[in-house]
């Protein structure tokens, strides 16, 4: 017998950074309002149809709330930019740090810009450390086990009525300990107005 290992193939393209930060937040995962700390990250979702999607979305570490996010077919600059810009127009007057991976959609210049735009201050996890980004990957193993392991999705239409309905109730539903008993968004509305 004679067993066949498959070379592994790398399924990225190696790229230069443009822009890179320091890890300003240095894993202090609390703050005490909302829009002070925001977090990214992209994630990718299987269905069996064989195509993939890509989830990026926008934590708020004052209120766990999920600030913005966008479903797309491409994990490219436009889904990143997208998510920002809706985070924005919702939050027109924050000024947060802002911390993400080393991904390709955070570390070139338009990226950059964007955060200057609005006063934000850029922050990145260390180079394979993903526990710099604890929370949001946290959150990434939430929505997979409260929602999508437990179904089976056909198609992306499917998948994003899924997010869209689960997103729903994880801001305005999902009773949370850290946060006195409340919903991230009752707990928003309250820091907000203090």
């Amino acid at each position: 017998m004679k067993s066949v290992i498959r070379k592994k193939r790398k399924n990225y393209i190696p790229s230069t950074p443009e822009i890179t930060a320091e890890n300003i937040l240095n894993r202090e995962f609390h703050a005490d309002k909302p829009n002070q700390k925001w977090l990214t990250d992209v994630t990718e979702f299987k269905l069996t149809n064989g195509q993939k999607a890509y989830l990026s979305a926008i934590l708020d570490l004052g209120d766990k709330s999920i600030v913005s996010y966008v479903l797309g077919r491409f994990n490219n600059n436009q889904l990143v930019f997208d998510t920002f810009d809706l985070a924005v127009a919702a939050n027109p007057d924050a000024h947060p740090l802002f911390h993400s991976d080393r991904g390709f959609q955070y570390t070139n210049r338009l990226f950059k810009n964007k955060l200057e735009t609005i006063g934000a201050t850029q922050s990145m996890s260390r180079v394979s450390r993903c526990i710099d980004n604890g929370p949001m990957e946290g959150f990434w193993g939430i929505i997979k086990s409260e929602m999508y392991y437990l179904h089976t999705f056909h198609t992306f239409e499917e998948l994003k009525q899924a997010i869209d309905e689960y997103m729903d109730f994880y801001n305005m539903r999902r009773l949370q300990k850290k946060l006195k008993g409340l919903t991230p968004i009752e707990y928003r509305n309250q820091a907000l107005v203090a």
